[in-house]
């Protein structure tokens, strides 16, 4: 697949198959993200797998941390968002102390990373969906994960088996507006 290609058909689609690369394909597949912009090449970033029974522990993680009455339907539906692929890729960002590269940068390399590990996966079959929100915060999730003091947990890749591509990429948006001179 050309690179534009990937690009434009690429996709945050649910659902996806219980397929999920193995540990061996996921550090191929790293190692070629990895080329992606990082100032100083501190790779700023760490992935925890999340794979079979541990989808449970985190989904038990996510329950404890929004509070939810174990057993009631709204703990079943919490602890099911862990469920939703057959891997997920915590995506912890370890910013380290260094002269000429702040923390923002830092942030900003890990998320040109997980941008290209995205396009990776999918360019080899998988699909990828980058989830956030509140669960990044969670005291219990936080302590799962093992994120430690000066890390942060910027959310999940959500990774298994394609379904479909769409055939038809996505039309280049209008970004004449996005790109100016110098006033």
């Amino acid at each position: 697949m050309e690179l534009t290609d990937a690009i434009r058909l690429r996709r945050s689609a649910a659902p996806v198959t219980d397929a999920a690369p193995s540990d061996a394909e996921l550090y191929d597949y790293l190692a070629l993200a990895a080329h992606s912009p990082d100032h100083a090449s501190l790779r700023p970033w760490r992935l925890v797998t999340v794979r079979g029974s541990d989808r449970d522990r985190l989904g038990a993680a996510l329950v404890a941390g929004f509070g939810d009455e174990p057993g009631s339907p709204q703990a079943a539906r919490t602890a099911s968002k862990a469920l939703r692929a057959p891997l997920l890729l915590s995506i912890v960002a370890t910013p380290l102390e260094h002269p000429k590269v702040p923390g923002w940068e830092q942030l900003a390399a890990t998320a040109a990373l997980v941008s290209t590990l995205q396009l990776v996966l999918f360019e080899a079959g998988w699909t990828a969906m980058w989830r956030t929100g509140p669960a990044v915060g969670l005291d219990e999730v936080r302590r799962l994960i093992g994120v430690g003091a000066g890390e942060q947990l910027l959310g999940w890749l959500y990774v298994g088996g394609r379904t479909e591509v769409r055939p038809d990429p996505r039309p280049d948006p209008d970004v004449r507006g996005k790109i100016s001179p110098l006033p």
